[in-house]
């Protein structure tokens, strides 16, 4: 899949909001203590791989490594695929990796 389709905006902080099992909510903006400007919700979730928080991600295609792994533990390859590095506060930025059925992006202001 390609890197998702994300508007113009301060995506600068990024945290994992929800994660029930099956949906799960990363939301985005410059300051994340009061609201937020953008939802990234992926829904019947099944593999991840990404802390609760990161800063400045860099979204991109996922290798066939990275499609491999997926498949050899998921059973198939998901309709989506994100991947994508980011700095999660250490010395260099790891790379993240989430599978799902679908995904959805809100933009707006979404209160804490």
């Amino acid at each position: 899949m390609t890197p998702p389709p994300l508007p113009e905006g301060p995506w600068d902080a990024w945290e994992l909001r929800r994660f029930d099992g099956s949906r799960l909510t990363l939301v985005a903006g410059h300051d994340l203590t009061y609201h937020h400007g953008l939802e990234v919700e992926l829904v019947d979730v099944s593999y991840v791989r990404c802390p609760t928080g990161f800063m400045d991600p860099v979204f991109r295609e996922p290798t066939a490594g990275e499609r491999a792994e997926v498949l050899r533990i998921v059973g198939e390859e998901p309709p989506v695929l994100l991947a994508f590095e980011a700095d999660g506060g250490g010395t260099a930025p790891v790379t993240r990796l989430l599978a799902a059925e679908d995904l959805a992006v809100r933009q707006g202001r979404f209160p804490r």
